[in-house]
């Protein structure tokens, strides 16, 4: 295997939990002496021949091989908390091992896609092995608690158990910071394959987040306008977006044909405007009619229809505007946020 590849990870050192402040084995380790490893074995109970020995089942020490550290081979770092941040999936340690669960083949193909352009993003080296299996190749790996960066190299598999379908992040081999290759422990193990899963799904909710951001900005830039009427029968103009969509939006587009914003209340839902008429090369190139608004304060007045926003305007003396004047209005406004 090659051992190339540096991979940065001071980003995720938010999603460490680390342990108090001092050197690794200070961390590692617990603070007090270790003489409890000198205790002698116990002795099996001498029944003096003849007695009737009564025991109590409360406390009693179950019999086998346990295998572990002790002493100074415990480490005491807190376990890594796996975070939740692929929606609707379900996560599991199996092993050591971190398993994602979906509830379907093609969201599972999705996330896999995904993982991958995010192995790409940062520089994780991989190569498939298998249909639906890769592994890394050795990566440089180190958190809060370490003083020094050791090596590991890491799989991802898909599975399906029963009508669950999922992924597999393991931990396949380790290499401490001399280079030389030892069995992980299951801590270790299970502490590197939640560290992978971390660093990977934090990757993803981000990618994900700057994409909801984009087409959120989408839907700002186009905004369907018509015209219609209120419950009382009067004319309205009404746009098929949210209350907030259109109050942040609206203000930047009324300047580029006039109306000048002097006064925003949002609780209200009003835009106090006063208008500013362009010349006639800019109505030429908007191709509508000018919008023949008089030189006076007009206030126009939004409101919340849930997933749509009526707009209705009232001149200086309080009164509606003309229903013409208001079709122009609209006609303007839907090629401006269209």
């Amino acid at each position: 295997m090659k051992f190339s590849h540096q991979l940065a990870l001071s980003s995720l050192a938010v999603l460490v939990l680390s342990g108090c402040a001092g050197n690794e084995s200070q961390r590692r380790q617990a603070r007090d002496d270790f003489t409890y490893l000198n205790t002698p074995a116990l002795e099996t109970w001498q029944v003096p021949q003849g007695a009737q020995p009564q025991f109590y089942p409360d406390y009693q020490i179950p019999q086998g091989a346990f295998a572990g550290g002790v002493g100074p081979e415990v480490d005491i770092r807190p376990p890594q908390q796996v975070l939740a941040l692929v929606p609707g999936a379900r996560y599991e340690r199996v092993n050591g091992d971190v398993v994602i669960w979906l509830s379907d083949q093609n969201r599972v193909d999705a996330l896999w896609q995904d993982l991958q352009a995010v192995m790409d993003q940062t520089n994780v080296p991989y190569t498939e092995v298998a249909n639906n299996t890769i592994e890394t190749d050795w990566m440089t790996v180190s958190d809060e608690s370490e003083d020094n960066a050791a090596s590991a190299r890491y799989a991802m598999k898909q599975i399906e158990s029963g009508s669950n379908q999922g992924l597999v992040i393991s931990l396949l081999e380790w290499r401490d910071a001399d280079g030389n290759s030892v069995p992980p422990s299951f801590t270790e193990k299970e502490r590197q394959s939640v560290f992978l899963t971390n660093l990977l799904t934090s990757r993803y909710d981000e990618n994900k987040r700057v994409e909801a951001q984009r087409l959120a900005q989408e839907r700002i830039k186009h905004i369907p306008i018509y015209m219609s009427t209120d419950r009382t029968g009067l004319p309205v103009i009404v746009a098929r977006a949210p209350y907030d969509i259109v109050w942040e939006r609206l203000p930047k587009v009324l300047p580029e044909f006039g109306l000048v914003v002097e006064e925003r209340n949002q609780s209200q839902g009003t835009i106090v405007v006063n208008y500013t008429p362009p010349d006639d090369e800019y109505w030429q190139s908007l191709g509508t009619e000018p919008l023949d608004f008089t030189r006076k304060a007009h206030t126009l007045q939004l409101g919340d229809l849930g997933n749509r926003t009526s707009i209705s305007v009232v001149d200086a003396d309080g009164k509606l505007v003309k229903p013409e004047l208001l079709t122009r209005l609209e006609n303007i406004l839907r090629k401006q946020l269209q």
